[in-house]
């Protein structure tokens, strides 16, 4: 997606792109990383509370796409978006739409384990939620529940995904009619438009389970935080 903002980086946006390479780089030489500072769901006993805050300047070392993309996003949006609200303002919008998609992708997997566990023998499921693990000769549709339930509490999310949607909504929000050009395919688009459609997207793509391994639900949960603080802002006589 290509915008119209000139080519010169504000602050934050140059060094939250500066941070999360480093820490890309640094997690490919110590691997180790990885596990520690991505974000296990909070029923994990991997679950610590600082990884809230550290996974969102980690990305996936399978695909160098993964950062590409998002620095790329923070890059083309986030610049005048910074350069509307200041750089004080843009961190703690930063922050807080983080946050946003954390609550709403740890609220979503909550609700999903819980699911998953329905209809279980209460030994079972005690014995599960207590240790973590399962008895494996037991009938296959309850290993099969069982290891369901294992994998949505042990998968880690990691990415600036959640608040690179917050820094999207914002964008949309703010220049609602400044034209965007896609590059696959190469059209353009109004902004209120492009934003529309990829939260349209996560929100399908979140309730349909299609394109697993993606947490839709904090993408959803980072635009649905940025723009409430962009309306209240502006509300408030704090962005014009």
């Amino acid at each position: 997606m290509i915008g119209q903002s000139g080519m010169r980086l504000p602050e934050v946006v140059k060094n939250l792109i500066i941070i999360n390479v480093i820490m890309y780089i640094v997690a490919m030489i110590f691997p180790e990383m990885n596990n520690m500072f991505a974000m296990y769901p909070i029923m994990s006993e991997h679950f610590r509370p600082y990884q809230i805050v550290t996974h969102m300047f980690m990305h996936s070392q399978y695909s160098i796409t993964h950062i590409f993309f998002n620095m790329f996003a923070l890059y083309m949006f986030g610049r005048d978006v910074e350069w509307r609200m200041g750089a004080k303002r843009f961190l703690l919008f930063y922050i807080i739409t983080g946050l946003g998609a954390v609550f709403l992708h740890q609220l979503a997997g909550y609700i999903e384990f819980q699911y998953a566990l329905e209809g279980l023998d209460p030994a079972v499921r005690d014995q599960f939620l207590e240790e973590g693990t399962y008895n494996r000769n037991i009938s296959p549709d309850v290993r099969d529940q069982l290891q369901y339930a294992y994998d949505i509490m042990n998968v880690p999310a990691v990415g600036a995904s959640g608040a690179i949607y917050g820094v999207l909504a914002a964008f949309g929000a703010l220049f609602p009619n400044r034209m965007i050009m896609l590059l696959i395919p190469p059209i353009p688009m109004k902004a209120k438009y492009f934003v529309l459609i990829m939260g349209g997207l996560a929100l399908y793509m979140g309730f349909s389970g299609q394109q697993a391994g993606v947490a839709h639900f904090a993408h959803l949960g980072g635009a649905l935080f940025g723009y409430l603080m962009i309306w209240y802002w502006k509300k408030a006589g704090k962005l014009y």
